[in-house]
């Protein structure tokens, strides 16, 4: 199965919450997309590793992917190591995807940088000719792939965008999405302890950042990303 977008998370719903809306509009314009998370989010102060792994299938068919998978690396605990590198490099080299999105360059918790540069490295050792893998899933040795772009969505910290996505349109799928983990969020009825993302200003600044990109760029919502290289357009009239 080739993809043509592969997004990555340090931790089941980072993609939602960071480039749900981006996901859910490609995927209307029959793109094939999945999602595979690097830890199944056991540290989390709130739910169970089990209520992230259903929560996370709830929220990949509401999306329309058609592959969400998780790693199980240790959360709070993966390194950027050869180890971890070479299982990144056998599921790029597998699903062969155009572009990849990843985790934040920096943020507020520690696996986000970590997994961003994780999987950065990973995208480009996997187009190495020297590099020898076998998937599990298949007997034969993978031929190399490097993704034509990686992106970098934006999480806790308000990093500035290299550009932005018009996601007018696809706010409320992101929001069913992201609301899809009931133990993360803000519900007023939990009895569990309160956490930076469990309040209802953080639920509230899902919607209202987009807003505010979307202002930006003068449409109703829109999701921003950072890029590793220049971004090429083929004339000046491609700039909206």
């Amino acid at each position: 199965m080739k993809l043509d977008i592969l997004a990555f998370g340090a931790h089941p719903d980072d993609v939602e919450l960071s480039c749900a809306a981006t996901i859910a509009k490609e995927v209307s314009k029959g793109k094939k997309v999945g999602i595979i998370d690097l830890t199944r989010g056991e540290l989390g102060t709130r739910g169970t590793a089990e209520t992230r792994d259903a929560e996370a299938t709830d929220a990949a068919n509401i999306l329309g992917v058609i592959l969400r998978k998780n790693m199980e690396f240790a959360d709070g605990f993966f390194l950027n190591n050869k180890a971890h590198q070479l299982e990144i490099i056998k599921e790029i080299r597998k699903y062969r995807p155009e572009i990849v999105l990843c985790n934040a360059i920096d943020d507020r918790h520690i696996d986000h940088g970590k997994g961003s540069k994780l999987v950065s490295d990973a995208c480009f050792l996997s187009g190495l000719v020297k590099i020898d893998t076998k998937h599990e899933d298949d007997e034969h040795w993978q031929e190399p792939w490097r993704p034509k772009y990686v992106y970098h969505y934006i999480q806790w910290k308000n990093l500035e965008p290299d550009f932005v996505v018009d996601v007018t349109g696809f706010m409320d799928t992101k929001l069913e999405a992201v609301l899809a983990y009931k133990t993360q969020f803000y519900d007023p009825k939990s009895k569990e302890p309160e956490t930076p993302i469990s309040s209802k200003n953080f639920t509230d600044s899902v919607k209202y950042r987009a807003r505010d990109l979307g202002r930006l760029i003068g449409t109703e919502y829109a999701e921003g990303f950072t890029v590793e290289r220049f971004p090429a357009v083929e004339s000046l009239f491609d700039l909206k």
